[in-house]
């Protein structure tokens, strides 16, 4: 089978949609991967080297760009000091970037199909740059989130024409390469903001200050050298009228999307941990304020969600969910009785673990929803997965922002681990049982 063309009667998790879509735990650009971007076939690419350094450029762009978006993971805590607010504005605070980047993805993720990927990318790098600029000279809480929701601006809008670039601009045509780059890129880049923000915060001055000004500075040659073909180059896809995405849910959808939609919340909700109150819990197990250790932590999460997506790919959907939801309760009852011993190595060892088991739970859940989707309507259905996704990346932590608050961080992490490692387990009992009346 061609690499430039997908079967839709293959009934292998992920026949239907691109390898970046399914491989991915960022979240990010993830709804952007199944968008028409990534769905066109027979489009002719942009050959010889001016090719090649669009798509490296555009490459350069998404990473940076997602790297931008969390660097501020590790340095949580050194706001808190200076501000003096808590735990939970923190998780508020994070949640303000999902409050935006959800309606940025579906109202304009869209629109760099109407009216190009240079209107729609180059203003999108100047709000990731004010973000950075806002985040440089914060003098208080108001300041992080306006940052943050410019942030999620300037994402769901880029990522739509990035995705979609990178798959006009590979130089061989194809487009499932350029849909695993675009996962490498996000996972990459999510990994990578809190290391590169923890390291420039730790050893290196003014650590508020810095990490958003080497942001900026690395966004200068994204805005200048990205997309360097003018506006609508030959043989890209014909412009269309801009859309935007609505999730909606055919009823023959509606019982796959229960279970694998709340499996997935489930997962993104650990995501969602790890990303805001997991480096202080990093720091207060370790006596240690060293932020790179507090970002490492972070990475190794993701790391671990990334290597069990590839080793996954192509397995059976409800094998993947099966086997991923033990995991991540299993890694959550550890990542709550580290806190209680104390064991900064027993933390490691249950953010791995968990970070496997969201990873195998995310590819099951999109590959079942994929699967049951009419392939009319598949978009759409996508689209509602994505935002129970990052529903769950920005709202459950939250709760565990307010316990933070009431009842110190390691009690409400201890909470939060109970209490979704429960639901996993629910929703594991739930899963074999349909999966027994099938067999029958």
């Amino acid at each position: 089978m061609s690499p430039n063309r997908t079967r839709t009667d293959d009934h292998r998790p992920g026949a239907e949609i691109p390898a970046a879509a399914e491989t991915t735990g960022a979240t990010e650009p993830l709804a952007a991967a199944e968008r028409g971007a990534v769905g066109r076939a027979g489009t002719e690419r942009v050959g010889g080297v001016r090719g090649r350094w669009g798509f490296l450029a555009t490459a350069y762009t998404l990473l940076v760009l997602i790297i931008g978006t969390n660097l501020p993971t590790p340095l949580y805590r050194g706001y808190q000091a200076a501000f003096g607010f808590s735990a939970l504005t923190v998780t508020l605070i994070f949640a303000a970037y999902v409050a935006v980047l959800i309606p940025s993805l579906l109202v304009l993720g869209p629109l760099s199909d109407a009216i190009g990927r240079r209107r729609v990318l180059l203003p999108a790098v100047g709000v990731a740059a004010l973000a950075s600029l806002v985040f440089a000279l914060a003098q208080g809480t108001g300041w992080l989130y306006a940052a943050r929701m410019l942030q999620g601006l300037a994402v769901g809008a880029a990522t739509g024409a990035l995705t979609a670039a990178l798959t006009e601009l590979e130089p061989r045509g194809d487009r499932r390469r350029a849909a695993l780059v675009s996962t490498v890129l996000s996972v990459g880049g999510i990994g990578l903001g809190p290391l590169v923000g923890g390291l420039l915060a730790q050893y290196l001055p003014a650590p508020r200050v810095l990490p958003f000004v080497v942001e900026i500075v690395l966004l200068v040659p994204a805005a200048m050298a990205a997309l360097p073909e003018a506006g609508h180059p030959a043989g890209s896809p014909a412009r269309t009228a801009w859309r935007p995405r609505r999730p909606q849910l055919p009823a023959a959808v509606r019982p796959a999307f229960a279970t694998s939609g709340m499996a997935t919340l489930l997962a993104f909700a650990v995501v969602g941990l790890f990303l805001t109150l997991v480096p202080t819990y990093v720091t207060t197990l370790s006596h240690s304020g060293n932020l790179l250790l507090a970002g490492a932590a972070v990475a190794l999460m993701l790391a671990c969600s990334a290597v069990a997506q590839l080793a996954g790919y192509g397995r059976p959907a409800r094998g993947l969910s099966i086997t991923g939801l033990p995991l991540l309760a299993a890694g959550l009852v550890l990542l709550a009785v580290a806190g209680s011993v104390s064991s900064l190595a027993l933390l490691l060892v249950a953010t791995g673990i968990a970070g496997a088991g969201q990873g195998l739970v995310f590819l099951g859940g999109l590959s079942a929803v994929n699967h049951a989707a009419p392939p009319r309507r598949r978009a759409d259905v996508v689209s509602s997965f994505y935002v129970v996704a990052y529903l769950g990346v920005g709202v459950p932590v939250i709760g565990v922002g307010f316990l933070a608050t009431s009842l110190g961080l390691l009690v409400a992490v201890r909470y939060f681990a109970a209490a979704v490692a429960a639901l996993c387990l629910f929703v594991l009992i739930v899963l074999t049982v349909r999966g027994h009346r099938a067999g029958r």
